[in-house]
């Protein structure tokens, strides 16, 4: 997991009025906390500011409003109410585009591009989904009459919310993460309590900040946490009030919230780790292929969970695709993030880069050839683009997620064999395969993942469900599908005649 900041010597500790200007809301009330800790801005390392650092009774607090909003108010039950709000909220969004924007890129290491995308813009765009399809979403179903000793049962099926739900995100994508979360749970008619991850605090509380200021979503309804205690998660996970956990983030993470929210038999949707694999077919464009391989490895330095980090390519043709991807790793701008001629940013921490970099090395002394990259280049936390040949396909670099710009490539003999090797894998998450459509969209049915990508194809925007098979997850976040993980169905049936 990420690196929690910390003051280092020689500056200075904050005051609890600077870390009051970003502030917790737990019931209604924004609130600051006895202590705090750092935001870093990962280009620079410097602090960027202080987060309020919750503890376990903020959290318990915050768990009681939301049981107390869902078990006590109308939220639930209100479907227009909740459409207004919605609508308010994404208005807010909106109208702070430009500061969200420049808060993501100084927190998250974000470039404009990506905040114009994935980053920003598009989570924005998914709080207006949910408002549009709870307009019209069909929270009834009528199932007719059956006969029964000798009477006549009619029967339905009616839509309600999944009760109080703990939201626990990633810090890659914070905006994404948060609203792909909040405005499904919402719509649903669910209340939250968010907690941030202890990277990128400041843009998730200021979410928070906005639904406060700037909507009339009832107290306790929404509840935005931010601490660098591990004990505020396992409340989140374990608490009987607690009706449901939506968590993004590591596998092994995923794995222990599994098991934590076993013993109250909690409802569980994980969107975890991928090691997705972009197979390139023998007919493909090795052009296009090498340029989607290099630069989407690359996109927010590698630090996105569907990205595909195994490249795979026919043995004939490696060493063509392999000088491909090197001329365009070549060609990747990385610096300041703020630049919009910057393609590639910082990793979020010094510790996920030294994490990357030790994956490197462990991977060149198992045999793996380092065609060019494996660089750390300060100030910040870059890492330049690292490509690794001779990669055997059971190894830790081929096998684990780095979250960082690191490809590997493999060579493959045929076309089972390429899908043997790209299933090869705990994870099921995402793929790419490049060649003839027919014969590419054959080996893509053929690979276990949640989302599959087909020369080049983007399938990533709010209506598109996302999410794994196998340890890449449960459940699947965006859509139709994402609205309906928060809701629960209880059968009707009423003696008629």
């Amino acid at each position: 997991m990420s690196q929690t900041p910390t003051i280092s010597e020689g500056e200075s500790a904050p005051s609890v009025e600077h870390a009051s200007q970003r502030r917790m809301l737990i019931d209604g009330e924004l609130v600051g906390a006895t202590d705090v800790f750092a935001s870093r801005n990962p280009a620079t390392g410097d602090v960027l500011g202080y987060a309020p650092d919750g503890t376990v009774a903020d959290a318990e607090r915050a768990i009681a409003a939301a049981r107390r909003a869902f078990d006590a108010g109308d939220w639930a039950t209100d479907v227009a109410f909740r459409v207004r709000c919605l609508e308010q909220f994404h208005a807010a969004l909106v109208e702070h585009r430009d500061e969200l924007a420049a808060l993501t890129t100084a927190e998250v290491g974000a470039t404009p591009a990506l905040t114009q995308g994935a980053q920003l813009d598009q989570p924005i765009a998914i709080v207006e989904y949910y408002a549009d399809l709870l307009r019209d979403y069909p929270l009834t179903e009528d199932l007719g009459n059956i006969e029964s000793r000798g009477m006549q049962h009619h029967r339905w099926v009616e839509k309600e919310a999944g009760g109080v739900v703990a939201a626990i995100i990633a810090y890659n994508y914070p905006n994404q993460l948060a609203l792909a979360k909040l405005a499904p749970a919402l719509a649903a008619g669910c209340t939250v309590v968010l907690k941030g991850a202890p990277d990128t605090p400041l843009i998730t509380l200021r979410l928070g900040e906005l639904i406060a200021e700037h909507t009339d979503i009832p107290a306790g309804v929404v509840n935005v946490l931010s601490s660098s205690d591990p004990d505020v998660g396992a409340v989140l996970t374990t608490s009987p009030d607690v009706d449901m956990v939506t968590f993004t983030g590591s596998t092994p993470t995923g794995r222990r919230i599994m098991a934590a929210a076993s013993d109250t038999l909690k409802k569980v949707f994980l969107e975890l780790g991928g090691k997705s694999a972009a197979i390139v077919l023998d007919d493909a464009d090795f052009g296009t292929a090498a340029m989607f391989s290099a630069f989407s490895m690359v996109t927010h330095a590698g630090q996105g969970c569907a990205l595909t980090s195994r490249l795979l390519v026919p043995r004939a043709h490696h060493d063509e695709i392999v000088e491909m991807v090197k001329t365009n790793f070549s060609h990747v701008r990385y610096g300041d993030p703020t630049d919009p001629k910057t393609y590639m940013g910082p990793l979020i921490s010094e510790k996920q880069r030294d994490k990357v970099d030790a994956m490197v090395r462990r991977a060149v002394e198992a045999g793996a050839t380092l065609v060019t990259g494996g660089e750390k280049k300060d100030p910040g936390y870059f890492y330049t683009p690292t490509l690794l040949t001779d990669v055997d396909p059971d190894s830790e670099i081929a096998q684990e997620e780095v979250f960082g710009p690191v490809l590997v490539v493999i060579a493959y003999e045929d076309d089972d064999d390429a899908v043997r090797i790209a299933n090869n894998s705990i994870y099921g998450l995402s793929g790419a395969v490049f060649g003839d459509q027919e014969r590419a969209l054959g080996v893509a049915r053929r690979i276990r993942t949640g989302t599959f990508s087909i020369n080049g194809g983007n399938y990533f925007s709010p209506d598109s469900p996302f999410g794994g098979f196998k340890q890449s997850g449960i459940g699947r976040e965006m859509g139709a599908a994402g609205l309906e993980e928060f809701l629960e169905s209880k059968t009707f049936a009423t003696v008629v005649g």
